[in-house]
């Protein structure tokens, strides 16, 4: 069935066809997943469950170092991150807002580190629950949360990390149609958006939101069957290569006349395996995550919000 997901009619296959066509492992949440065990309802690390602008010119190196010189935070666990971000750095993080949708391995992994790097407001969204399969890589997964929400796993995680952490917990899965309406809500109030989704036609309608309304965002692309860390780039979608749902994004944003869209992908060849034989194509059984690479995806991401809210200079 075709599915009309943007505003110049331009119709597309429906998403199912255009994951397949990306061929992407999914990176974050938004399928939900079979998951069974007993400890559902326990905590991972101990955590407890708990209840639900303007940016100015980067400052140079030597405005750096002389800030240094105030230090407020020592016994406090960012008094590291003081160091190298600075006091006035670490009030605009504290300061910020970052909104995470979905939570699997690249979003789960991008939470945690947003969170020990002290965001003050975090907004979160995922519809899935911690299944066996995630344990090789999402931040939240442990025999101790299987069956349970990713969004509940993900705030409590957050609260025992930062508790003056204000955060927004949202069981959504989000289909295109639903993205205007949700990001309308939050408009000129989230400092940073960033994309951890892998339902392609989802993907398409939050880059038309934000290239349309000027929200800032970073999406990630596809982890799936890579292996080499240091092929990670950021860069805009039409720079880059050897990423099967960035190629997929690159035709479509064409198509949709959007103009930038900043994404983080691996420049790496893809491992070519076999699917399984008589699997059905939907299972993607050709297609497996290592461990470390979705982590990466999501530190690096992170690492670029902190860095460009706090200010920090350009390598």
């Amino acid at each position: 069935m075709a599915e009309n997901v943007n505003s110049k009619n331009v119709t597309i296959a429906d998403d199912a066809a255009l994951n397949r066509a990306a061929a992407v492992d999914a990176p974050a949440g938004g399928v939900p997943s079979s998951a069974s065990g007993s400890g559902a309802n326990a905590s991972p690390r101990g955590f407890a469950p708990s209840a639900g602008a303007a940016v100015a010119a980067p400052r140079t190196r030597e405005e750096i170092a002389e800030s240094l010189r105030v230090r407020t935070r020592r016994g406090t666990p960012t008094e590291k991150l003081e160091v190298i971000m600075t006091s006035a750095g670490l009030d605009r993080v504290e300061a910020a807002t970052v909104m995470v949708i979905g939570l699997g391995g690249v979003g789960s992994n991008c939470v945690e580190a947003l969170a020990r790097g002290g965001v003050g407001h975090l907004i979160v969204l995922d519809h899935d629950i911690v299944g066996l399969s995630n344990i090789n890589r999402q931040a939240i997964a442990f025999h101790s949360t299987l069956g349970r929400k990713k969004h509940e796993v993900v705030r409590d995680m957050v609260h025992d990390i930062n508790p003056n952490c204000q955060v927004e917990a949202l069981d959504m899965f989000l289909r295109a149609d639903d993205v205007a309406p949700l990001l309308d809500r939050y408009l000129g109030k989230v400092d940073m958006l960033i994309d951890a989704i892998d339902s392609v036609s989802a993907k398409l309608a939050i880059a038309e939101y934000a290239d349309r309304t000027g929200m800032p965002l970073i999406s990630s692309m596809g982890g799936a069957n890579k292996l080499h860390p240091e092929c990670l780039r950021f860069a805009d979608v039409s720079e880059t290569r050897n990423d099967p749902l960035a190629r997929v994004m690159r035709k479509e944003c064409r198509k949709r006349g959007i103009r930038s869209l900043r994404v983080l992908y691996s420049c790496e060849e893809p491992v070519k395996r076999p699917a399984v034989e008589g699997a059905e194509r939907r299972e993607r059984t050709n297609l497996g995550t290592a461990s470390f690479m979705p982590p990466i995806f999501g530190q690096m991401i992170a690492g670029k919000v902190l860095c460009e809210i706090a200010q920090v200079p350009e390598a």
